[in-house]
């Protein structure tokens, strides 16, 4: 059993993605669960978490009736507005309407903030307190330099529930590890939160990267988490800058061929199926 805990949907249709820019022009159409659910089946992939991909209030009771309508979502990680006075209302709100049962996270795309200590406001702090106390998990989406106020945050919220997607994006293209590795491990020793083993592959040279270019950050995340706090996402359809869906569960299959079965079995199902509640 495979879980891809992380990829996205979008309509261009519905909303644009101001995101994409020119040089992310490849992935600028619109891409459906339909295009996904035969390269997950060939995958082996049984369940996915679909993850919000702007802040837009409207975005998250969409994906809520997507995974309501799907065999494949199994979860949905949404956005609300953290700063608003109404987080905790407008959590209540989308747990209690349609499809509200699927929700099982809340993300903001941090990395796009320019204030570093963005994490550490009290403002942002209360409304990833209203996310805990909700009975959600609140997924980091940071950059390198931001991995010290998201360690201090989880440090000083260790009643909340942590998940830091793409391994806070590694400088892979560069080659270096450093500083990003000594201050993943110092995230990585708080235990309220866990890592995703996904999105290395756009952070790497696109049209030259190996699974052993890739493999010392991978290793740096198997070290610092461990198995049963590492779960496999795609990033589908973003991955597709750099390779296929089926070349994304291929190198993380390689990446962790040394590991025991029960080891695996946590990187591919185990770690997100326990955190995200899965059945």
């Amino acid at each position: 059993m495979i879980i891809d805990a992380h990829h996205h949907v979008w309509d261009l249709r519905v909303r644009d993605q101001e995101w994409i820019t020119p040089a992310l022009g490849k992935i600028r159409r619109t891409f459906s669960l339909d295009d996904l659910a035969p390269l997950a089946s060939r995958a082996g992939v049984t369940a996915t978490v679909l993850v919000q991909t702007i802040p837009v209030a409207e975005e998250t009771p969409e994906f809520l009736a997507l995974a309501a309508s799907s065999d494949l979502v199994a979860a949905v990680t949404g956005w609300v507005d953290l700063t608003a006075p109404s987080v905790r209302d407008d959590l209540h709100r989308l747990l209690e309407g349609p499809g509200g049962d699927a929700l099982r996270g809340i993300r903001h795309p941090v990395q796009g903030e320019p204030d570093p200590e963005w994490l550490c406001r009290k403002d942002v702090r209360r409304g990833i307190a209203a996310v805990a106390d909700a009975g959600l998990v609140y997924e980091l989406l940071i950059l390198p330099h931001q991995l010290p106020a998201a360690e201090r945050t989880v440090s000083e919220m260790p009643e909340a529930r942590f998940i830091l997607d793409h391994g806070a994006k590694p400088p892979a293209a560069s080659g270096q590890l450093e500083p990003w590795a000594t201050h993943l491990r110092r995230l990585a020793s708080h235990p309220n939160v866990t890592c995703k083993l996904s999105g290395l592959v756009t952070e790497a040279d696109w049209g030259a990267w190996t699974v052993d270019s890739l493999r010392p950050y991978v290793d740096t995340l198997l070290e610092a988490f461990g198995p049963s706090r590492l779960m496999f996402g795609s990033d589908w359809p973003v991955c597709l800058l750099a390779a296929e869906y089926a070349e994304v569960v291929a190198a993380a299959q390689k990446w962790t061929e040394e590991l025991s079965a029960n080891e695996r079995d946590a990187v591919f199902a185990g770690t997100a199926r326990k955190i995200y509640r899965l059945d």
